[in-house]
């Protein structure tokens, strides 16, 4: 059974730094582009980053460029989300996904629609 585990959420204080995980298990991480994205209360699930499994391409929203980082670690089935400077708009419910085998992370940023396979979340809020 496909599964996903989102872990490293928390409460921060405006320019603080989180280091979200994504483990998977039931399957092999490093056949899917993986995707993180993200849902605030009363707002629409938001793609916030993306990276392929091929090569590596990485694609991120306007509003973290600069200050989030996707990467993955294949030996440890692991996608990860460093969040750095984070702001008031950053709060919400973190999660990651995996779509179909053959996807690759659109340019505009990966579309919910697409991925199949959805962990359960975790809480981020950023408050002083």
């Amino acid at each position: 059974q496909v599964q996903l585990v989102e872990s490293g959420g928390g409460l921060v204080q405006p320019g603080g730094s989180l280091r979200l995980s994504c483990a998977a298990s039931g399957f092999s991480l490093k056949r899917y582009t993986i995707a993180w994205f993200r849902q605030a209360p009363g707002k629409e699930r938001e793609g916030v980053s993306c990276i392929t499994q091929s090569d590596g391409y990485t694609v991120y929203a306007d509003s973290v460029k600069g200050r989030f980082t996707i990467s993955r670690d294949n030996d440890k089935n692991s996608v990860y989300l460093q969040m750095n400077n984070l702001k008031p708009e950053d709060p919400a419910v973190y999660y990651c996904a995996a779509p179909d085998p053959m996807y690759y992370c659109s340019e505009y940023g990966p579309d919910a629609r697409d991925f199949d396979s959805w962990g359960q979340g975790t809480q981020v809020t950023v408050s002083s």
